[in-house]
C-alpha cells in the first residue's frame, strides 16, 4: 500500500476517535447534569419535611410506623370525643383518629407538613372531621381535648408534663410514644421497642402540682407561671 493513503487512512481514524471521545465527554457532562438536576429536585422536596417541626427544642419529622399507630388505637380502645396529636407531622394519626370516630386535630410548626395533611384528610374523606393547625405547642392550650398523642423527645417531656397537668380535663387520657415522661407513671403500655406506647391517666399529671413543680419551664420564655400558656 502507497505510503500516502496509508497516511491518509492513520489520520481517518485519528479522527473518528478524537470525535468519539467529545461525544463520550458530552454524553458524560449530560447525564451529570441529570443527576446534579435530580438529587437537588430530591432535596427540595424533601428539605420542608424534615426540618425541625418545634422551635429550640429540636423535633424532626420521622412517620409514626403502622405497628405504632396501631399500638395508638390499641390503648385508646372505646374512648371517644375529642384527640390531638401535638406535632402531627404528616397527619397520620389525625386521619386515622377521624377514621375510627374521633374529632382530631393536629399541631404542627411546619407549615409544609400541615398542608399535606389537610390534603391528604381531604383525599381520605375525613375532612371535616379533622383539623390541622400551624402552631407552636407551647403557645396552645389542650384544654378541650379527652385524649392527647404525643411523638416527644426527652428534652420537652418534663416541660411537657406540666403544662399538661394545668391544662387538661381529669378525664383525659395522654398517649406517649417513642419516650414516656420522666415523673409520671403509666397505667399500661403496649408494643415494644421503637414501637412502645406509654398511657397516662390525667390526674397522674395533675398529682405533679401538688409535689412542688406549679412553673413551666418552656424553650423559649424560661420560667413562667402556668397560667401564662
Amino acid at each position: 500500500m502507497p505510503e500516502e493513503k496509508l497516511f491518509l487512512q492513520s489520520a481517518g481514524e485519528d479522527n473518528v476517535t478524537v470525535e468519539e471521545s467529545k461525544s463520550r465527554s458530552r454524553l458524560g457532562l449530560a447525564m451529570a447534569g441529570v443527576v446534579g438536576g435530580s438529587l437537588f429536585a430530591l432535596y427540595a422536596g424533601a428539605a420542608p419535611f424534615l426540618a425541625p417541626a418545634l422551635r429550640k427544642i429540636c423535633l424532626p419529622f420521622v412517620p409514626a410506623t403502622t405497628a405504632q399507630v396501631k399500638n395508638v388505637f390499641h390503648v385508646l380502645q372505646g374512648r371517644s370525643g375529642t384527640l390531638v396529636d401535638i406535632g402531627s407531622g404528616d397527619g397520620r394519626i389525625v386521619i386515622a383518629a377521624a377514621q375510627r370516630g374521633f374529632q382530631a386535630s393536629g399541631f404542627e410548626l411546619n407549615p409544609w407538613l400541615v398542608l399535606y395533611s389537610r390534603h391528604k384528610a381531604w383525599r381520605e374523606g375525613v375532612y371535616q372531621s379533622t383539623s390541622f393547625h400551624i402552631s407552636d405547642l407551647w403557645k396552645v392550650s389542650f384544654a378541650q381535648y379527652s385524649n392527647i398523642v404525643i411523638f416527644g423527645v426527652p428534652q420537652m417531656m418534663d416541660q411537657l408534663e406540666l403544662k399538661l397537668a394545668s391544662e387538661l380535663p381529669s378525664t383525659a387520657k395522654v398517649v406517649a410514644c417513642r419516650f414516656p415522661f420522666t415523673n409520671c407513671v403509666p397505667e399500661h403500655t403496649a408494643g415494644e421497642g421503637i414501637d412502645t406506647v406509654w398511657v397516662y391517666d390525667a390526674e397522674t399529671f395533675k398529682s405533679l402540682l401538688y409535689h412542688g413543680k406549679t412553673r413551666i419551664t418552656t424553650p423559649e420564655h424560661g420560667d413562667i407561671p402556668d397560667s401564662y400558656i
